[in-house]
This record gives C-alpha cells, structure tokens and sequence, in this order.
C-alpha cells in the first residue's frame, strides 16, 4: 500500500474536505463546463471544450493523489509527556542568529507543508533539526546559500 504519510489531525481533516468538495461540487461544474463546451459543435477548434477536459483531467488527478493520500494516511500526535520538545503538530519560534530575526513554524507531514504559511514538512532539512529540540537549542542547517544557525526559543 505504500508508505505512510504523516499527518496532524487538522491536516488530514482538511484533507477530507478537499477531496470531499472536489469529488461533490467542483466535479459537478467541470462536467457541466464540458457539456456546455460540447453544445458549442466541432471540438476539433472548441477551445473551451479542450480546457475543460484538460480542466477534468487535472481534477481527476488530484483526486487520485489525495485518495492515496488518505489511504496511507497515518496521524501523528504529540506523545503525552513531550511537551516543550519539538515534533509533529508543535509550533516552534525559531530565533536566526545571524539576522537577529525570529520566525514561527509548525511542524507536519511532507503532504501538508507549505512554506508560504511556516508550515514546515519533518522531514525537510529544516524540520529534521528542529525535531526532538527543546527550547534553547542551537541548530544548523545547511541551505543552499550556507548553513544557518538558529536558537529554538519556544515550543507549542
């Protein structure tokens, strides 16, 4: 069946939302977008026919992929007793030593990261450094532009 993919909770009931609406109502409207497409005649020059199946394509693809998602979907809790030390589902204010600059993550799975809102996959060079610190731990991490050293100041 594959290999798990790590979740929180919260990640994995957004999971089901998603592929819930993509099943329900989104797939509803591309297929009605290729109906209407279709009444329009020859579909050799129809490009609103041709978007809306490769509309219905991307959709179905993404549906498969959250499928699998969920099926090999494992949650992850925060064992009892780990408080204050890093791991999936903690928030973690980080400090940049070299920037004075601190920045706030949250640990998940590969599947539910998103750097762009500080949602950092465990298993990213940064997650992997973080995970198991405690609050006044100093870590290097090495990045493209050279290693980065930082100082957990908190953990959630």
């Amino acid at each position: 069946m594959g290999k798990p993919n790590h979740f929180t909770q919260e990640g994995l009931t957004k999971l089901k939302a998603e592929l819930e609406e993509l099943k329900g109502p989104v797939r509803m409207r591309v297929a009605e977008a290729i109906r209407e497409a279709k009444a329009h005649g020859d579909l050799r020059e129809n490009a609103a026919y041709h978007e809306a199946k490769l509309n219905q394509t991307r959709l179905e693809g993404r549906i498969s992929d959250l499928e699998r998602a969920i099926q090999t979907a494992k949650v992850v809790e925060r064992p009892k007793g780990s408080e204050g030390t890093a791991q999936i589902g903690s928030k973690v204010t980080l400090l940049d030593m070299e920037f004075d600059d601190e920045l706030v993550l949250t640990l998940v799975g590969a599947f539910e990261a998103d750097p762009t809102r500080e949602r950092i996959s465990i298993s990213s060079p940064l997650g992997v450094a973080i995970t198991g610190q405690v609050v006044g731990a100093e870590i290097e991490v090495a990045a493209p532009g050279g290693v980065t050293k930082y100082r957990v100041l908190k953990v959630d």
